[in-house]
């Protein structure tokens, strides 16, 4: 954190985790300010790069996408440029929704959403197995959701 965040810009960050949809009104009676200094506190907060963006946590399975599965990996390190290669084939697919450099048996953690089984199966042999910069891949297939928290593990009661 590049600056220190008081009790209430705490109080904020939660608030906005939990309901990004309230109103600067409601907030500021939640936060005990007046609405102008509310609303200066969260520009800055979104000034200082803390607050990042806004979005609707919209429900895959509601948009009939009903698959989530995490694939392991490894990349074949002796191709030239490999993971410059990698990252932009990668961004260039839809379905592949966040992507993590990671440790331990393989190189990277990818999030796969898609529609259904023979849906992930073309992706998977059609298009990511047909990137020459990956060595070796590992489906973990979901099965449900048991947790999805939007609030970050931070004691906001702290200060």
């Amino acid at each position: 954190m590049s600056e220190k965040l008081d009790k209430i810009d705490l109080k904020i960050l939660k608030i906005l985790q939990e309901n990004s949809k309230i109103t600067n009104l409601d907030l500021s009676k939640k936060i005990g300010l007046s609405p102008a200094p509310t609303l200066e506190r969260v520009k800055k907060l979104e000034q200082s790069d803390i607050i990042q963006s806004y979005h609707a946590h919209v429900n895959p399975t509601q948009m009939g996408l009903n698959v989530k599965t995490f694939v392991l990996v490894s990349l074949a390190w002796k191709k030239e440029n490999a993971l410059n290669s990698f990252l932009e084939k990668i961004g260039k697919i839809d379905e592949v929704t966040e992507c993590y450099i990671i440790t331990g048996e393989a190189d990277f953690l990818m999030k796969i959403i898609c529609k259904d089984i023979p849906t992930y199966e073309q992706l998977l042999f059609k298009t990511i197995s047909q990137i020459e910069e990956i060595e070796r891949l590992k489906t973990l297939m979901t099965l449900s959701t048991v947790k999805d928290a939007k609030l970050l593990p931070f004691n906001y009661d702290e200060k």
